[in-house]
Parts: C-alpha cells; sequence; structure tokens
C-alpha cells in the first residue's frame, strides 16, 4: 500500500492470558519467568502480525508486557515501594458526577502506583532485553522493516511515582534521567526507534500543577524537557521519538493547555518525530497552530498527528484521515509526515475504551487514509 508511512503511539489491546500474568506479578503472586517470556514471546508475534496485516509500517510490540506506560518502571529500577494516592485530572473534578460514573463503570484502572522512596538506579536488564529480543524476533517474522519501543520520560515518572527521597522536584528529576539512560541507549543499541511517553509537557498542567499559572508550568515543562534532552545526550535523532499529550481518557477536556503554549518546548526536544493529538474534539483544531508557526519547525523534525481517536469505537472514515493528514502534507511536504494515533489503545494492562477488534479495524482505516495522500 503506497502513501505516506503509517505507525501508532504504542500500547495495543492485551489478550487476557497477558493480563493475568502481568498481575501475578503485580500482586506477588506465583510467577515463573520461563512462562512469562514464553508468553509475551508469542504475543508480541501476534501483535505484530495484526499491525503489519492492517498496514501499520511502523510497529511496536504493543507494550505488550508492561503493567502501564509509567509504572512499569518500578520493576525495572530500585528506589520505589509502596502506592500513593490517586488525583484526578482537574476537569474530571469539575464533573463529578461524571467522575463517580467512571469510578463506577471501572473506568479508573487498578494498580499500584507506588512512591520513590531511596536512591533510583537499574536493578538489571533482563526486562528490557526481553522485550528487545521479542519484538524484533516478531519484526523479522512478519517482514517488517521498522520498529519502535516506547520508554517512560523522567517527566512522566515523577507525574505518577511522587518523590518521598529527593530534596526537590528538580532532584528527583535529575536522579530520573541519569537511571533512565541505559534504557535509552539499550533500545537505540538494539536498531530499534525509542519512543519517551511525555504527558507530563500537558497532561501534568491540570493533573499534578493545578495551582500554577500557565507560566510557572512552561517553566516546569522547559526543566522537564531540559533533564529528558540531557538524558538523551550523544543519542541518534532519527531514532527518537516524542509524544505529547492531555490524558487519554475520553472526558471534558476543558482545562487542557493549548499546543499553542506548549509548542516551544515540544520543538526543543532531540527527538526527531513528534507525535501529538489531533483527532479528538478538543484538539482536532490545532493543526493550525503547526502551520501558522511552521517556520518555527525545526528543518529536521518529521510530524505524526494524531488522526485516529483512542478514546471511541468510531472508526474513522479512510477520507476524513486523508484530509486531517493533507491539511499537514500542504505545508511541511509529504517526506515530513507520518500517519499516528491520538494515543495508545492499552494505556493500561486489562483497560482500553476501544474494543480490541475495533482498534485493529481504526489502525486499517489508518492505513488506508494515509494510502489516499
Amino acid at each position: 500500500m503506497s502513501g505516506l508511512a503509517v505507525t501508532h503511539v504504542g500500547s495495543l489491546p492485551r489478550r487476557q492470558r497477558v493480563v493475568d500474568q502481568i498481575f501475578a506479578r503485580e500482586k506477588n503472586e506465583p510467577w515463573d519467568r520461563v512462562e512469562f517470556d514464553g508468553i509475551m514471546a508469542e504475543e508480541v508475534a501476534e501483535t505484530v502480525r495484526l499491525q503489519e496485516q492492517a498496514g501499520v509500517t511502523i510497529v511496536s510490540d504493543g507494550e505488550t508486557s508492561k503493567i502501564s506506560y509509567a509504572t512499569y518502571v518500578k520493576d525495572r529500577y530500585s528506589g520505589f515501594a509502596g502506592d500513593s494516592p490517586r488525583q484526578p485530572p482537574a476537569d474530571l473534578k469539575d464533573y463529578p458526577s461524571f467522575l463517580e460514573r467512571l469510578a463506577k463503570s471501572g473506568g479508573t484502572p487498578q494498580y499500584s502506583r507506588p512512591c520513590c522512596v531511596g536512591p533510583i538506579s537499574p536493578k538489571d536488564s533482563n526486562d528490557l532485553q526481553a522485550d528487545i529480543q521479542h519484538l524484533k524476533a516478531a519484526m523479522a517474522s512478519n517482514s517488517v522493516a521498522q520498529g519502535f519501543m516506547n520508554a517512560a520520560s523522567p517527566g512522566v515518572i515523577a507525574l505518577f511515582l511522587p518523590n518521598q527521597y529527593y530534596p526537590d522536584h528538580e532532584s528527583y528529576l535529575i536522579a530520573l534521567g541519569e537511571a533512565l539512560k541505559t534504557e535509552y541507549q539499550g533500545i537505540t543499541a538494539s536498531g530499534l526507534s525509542l519512543q519517551l511517553d511525555c504527558p507530563d509537557l500537558a497532561l501534568s498542567r491540570h493533573m499534578l500543577f493545578t495551582e500554577k499559572s500557565d507560566d510557572e508550568f512552561l517553566d516546569l515543562a522547559r526543566l522537564h524537557m531540559e533533564v529528558l534532552n540531557s538524558a538523551l545526550e550523544g543519542l541518534p535523532a532519527e531514532k527518537i521519538r516524542l509524544h505529547i499529550c492531555w490524558g487519554n481518557y475520553e472526558g471534558p477536556h476543558h482545562c487542557d493547555i493549548a499546543m499553542e503554549k506548549v509548542f516551544d518546548v515540544l520543538m526543543s526536544s532531540k527527538a526527531q518525530y513528534l507525535l501529538f493529538e489531533n483527532a479528538n474534539p478538543r484538539h482536532g483544531h490545532e493543526w493550525s497552530v503547526f502551520e501558522e508557526r511552521s517556520a518555527q519547525i525545526p528543518d529536521d523534525k518529521i510530524l505524526v498527528p494524531g488522526v485516529i481517536d483512542t478514546t471511541t469505537n468510531f472508526v474513522e472514515h479512510p477520507k476524513l484521515i486523508a484530509q486531517r493528514l493533507e491539511r499537514f502534507v500542504n505545508f511541511l511536504g509529504r517526506e515530513r509526515v507520518v500517519a499516528g494515533t491520538d494515543c495508545g489503545f492499552g494505556t493500561f494492562a486489562g483497560f482500553g475504551a476501544v474494543d480490541p477488534k475495533i482498534a485493529y479495524a481504526k489502525l486499517r482505516s489508518l492505513s488506508e487514509g494515509a494510502s489516499l495522500v
């Protein structure tokens, strides 16, 4: 299928036997490493097959082995323990009846969010090396040339795993950045692209830093980006992707900080590929920010706008997808646009708003729309 390259944000639906394995490990129940790795290898192979079948040209492992895109670090790094209180986003607090409905319907994933209670350092590379091996094997068996692997940014860990050890927020970020270098280097050294998940650059405005002004938040966002860029020092920009988002949940989102305000922070990333929400009703209009400020987009950047929503079971029409992509192609050129998704389809193991089969139908529609451009 000719047309634009097609990718997605990373996480994909996990089958029940994967969820069972992940939560057995999470709950410290009897757990066998060999059995776990065998199941993950088979499931990643199937996930890559389904992506290839749907027309995705730059695939991931679906984050199959991870319980979530941020809290998985507690299994790979020392210094984390316990649990922490949940902090609902400000937009949901404004509508408590809707927040209550989400909670009662199972719309709030249940998993531990530990705190940082000691010095952070990598435990070992077993989980990472297993993930890399499984994805590369799946790509080879499905004749897929390009793949990427997700990793948490220092900022998103700080957002979801509160600091109770380091003297201040900046010290915590710096420690995280130093510890994560090994993971970042391991992924790029394998030949895979590295994707940094950075909802802290947008979501944390209405989740963690609600008492600050936009200007104060942007100072913090710049700090987050500086720490992240430092952790990426020496890695090839063309092998790095960065995803910014405002939270992968259905909700009012009226408290989301505007793309126009975080634009400069986003453009300061060392990553060559920039992924962002542009399909959902709250951010679908913001393509115009990129057009109006196209002269400020560095020449090496490739934009990966989300052109399908990941919180609804509507399957977007390929022509709508093509129209959304053409807006970017018209001012940036075909070689600097890749078709993407707003966010992931399986942000948390065992939880997803979109039916698994519909998720792949949406990816098929995404590839069909990209072929029309």
